[in-house]
């Protein structure tokens, strides 16, 4: 994880491409709009299809850069399966972090959606992003080893993730609609049940992906 971050912060790419995507496509909805009022659930859909594919723009990167520079097989080399896909999720985790910390605060000063309850919101975001991270790790390493990289990831991760962004979206809603812990504890619920489930059977799976020559 401190590699690749060290190596994030020294050339951007990754961050910078996640939250120009996430900022490009925020301006163009906001445009779209215009004076319109939206209801919150409308509100909550725009934000979570912002972040997953201002995410899929850049999350594949964490594995497809090791193969192109040489570096897999010097990882594979010199660090267990378990530590590598540990390292490379908690990386995910921090960039897909960064970007909803960027793109909260815009989305709220251009398109003023209802004062959420933060708590709420900032629990749901957390666990969302925790879903999103574990899932896209093991299938960047997977793209990495195919051809048109830039394209299958977004491709994969659509069907994985979905029912991911559907309960995203109604949480979201819910802390919109200034409403409870109560009314979200559903959704949260299955939020944190599908991270544990994705990562663990991600990291039981990943040595036969990495090691797969």
């Amino acid at each position: 994880m401190w590699k690749d971050l060290t190596e994030e912060f020294r050339s951007r790419f990754a961050l910078n491409t996640l939250l120009m995507f996430a900022l490009t496509t925020l301006v163009v909805v906001s445009f779209a709009v215009g004076i319109y009022s939206l209801e919150p659930g409308v509100h909550a859909a725009l934000l979570w299809i912002i972040i997953f594919f201002s995410a899929m723009s850049g999350l594949g990167r964490v594995f497809v850069k090791e193969e192109e520079a040489g570096t897999g097989q010097a990882l594979r080399l010199s660090a267990s399966p378990g530590l590598v896909f540990t390292g490379k999720l908690l990386f995910n985790f921090f960039l897909v972090g960064a970007l909803v910390v960027f793109i909260l605060p815009f989305y709220y000063l251009m398109m003023t959606p209802p004062s959420p309850r933060v708590a709420l919101l900032a629990a749901v975001c957390f666990l969302g992003v925790f879903c999103l991270a574990g899932s896209t790790t093991i299938l960047a390493a997977i793209v990495s080893r195919a051809g048109g990289k830039n394209s299958l990831l977004p491709i994969l991760s659509f069907p994985i993730l979905l029912p991911v962004l559907i309960t995203s979206i109604s949480a979201t809603q819910t802390a919109m609609l200034g409403q409870g812990w109560g009314e979200a504890l559903q959704d949260l619920q299955f939020l944190f049940a599908y991270g544990v489930v994705i990562v663990t059977a991600s990291a039981m799976l990943f040595s036969y992906v990495w090691n797969d020559s």
